[in-house]
């Protein structure tokens, strides 16, 4: 029985082309030819996405940023300063034994909560 030679025979026309060399190529050294081009590939990307990684975060820093406790107090108000002791004295100054429960008005279909 005859013995099959293992190399692919391959015409002459295809030897001259260029898909057929790398394939030749690619078979004697597939790190050369793909790997390295790969892991280059992948570390160039990583060194081009980080700045523009960077500029992402540093303008949702922007965005969001902490606050003082001057600048919470001051949030929706017209950046009146709160001291205890005027809220104190304010609030004591209203007569809080004197009051009257009033019930909110409904809107019209909704239950008003009575039995």
């Amino acid at each position: 029985m005859a013995v099959f030679q293992s190399r692919k025979y391959r015409s002459a026309a295809d030897s001259r082309n260029f898909g057929a060399r790398y394939r030749a190529l690619m078979a004697k050294h597939p790190f050369l030819l793909f790997g390295l081009p790969f892991l280059t590939t992948i570390v160039a990307a990583s060194f081009v996405l980080t700045p523009a990684t960077a500029v992402r975060y540093e303008r949702h820093d922007r965005k969001v940023r902490q606050m003082t406790r001057e600048e919470e107090l001051g949030v929706g108000k017209a950046g009146r300063k709160v001291d205890i002791r005027e809220e104190y004295y304010r609030l004591a100054a209203k007569d809080l034994d004197n009051w009257e429960q009033k019930r909110v008005k409904r809107l019209p279909g909704e239950s008003d909560g009575v039995l």
